[in-house]
């Protein structure tokens, strides 16, 4: 029996504790480890300093690391199909689907002359997800929709 003067009744159950997260060191390890080019790992390298995929601290890279992690230019140019070359299918397919609702609803409500700024801002959707969901896919092994 437990003493209830002395137990914690904030503290959450042993069979509800969420386990430790993997220490930085093991994910190092598993970037070495990505089958890859050198480019991807240290981009990835890039987003493990800069904090992980959500980036806490990535106003305290340098321009140059920043500007390789938040830009990628051949996302930008070939969108859906960047993505489909590195098995981010799922995030290519929403995204597609999300740009062709946006058209069809500006040409129905009559604005249909800046339905082509839909293209632009997919595409630069494209081109500032890539490097971080890749990571996701290939370092964390999470499979995202959007």
């Amino acid at each position: 029996m437990t003493d209830p003067y002395n137990s914690n009744p904030y503290q959450a159950p042993a069979s509800v504790a969420q386990p430790p997260s993997p220490p930085r060191a093991m994910q190092r390890d598993a970037i070495a480890q990505a089958d890859v080019s050198d480019t991807w790992k240290r981009r990835f390298r890039t987003i493990e300093a800069a904090g992980g995929p959500k980036l806490p601290r990535f106003k305290e890279l340098p321009f140059g690391e920043r500007a390789g992690i938040q830009f990628n230019i051949l996302a930008f140019l070939f969108g859906p199909f960047y993505f489909l070359a590195k098995g981010l299918w799922r995030q290519a397919l929403a995204y597609v689907i999300i740009a062709i609702t946006c058209v069809l609803v500006m040409e129905l409500i009559g604005l249909g002359k800046f339905a082509n700024g839909v293209g632009y801002v997919f595409a630069a959707l494209y081109a500032t997800r890539a490097n971080i969901s890749y990571y996701q896919r290939v370092i964390q092994q999470q499979a995202l929709w959007l």
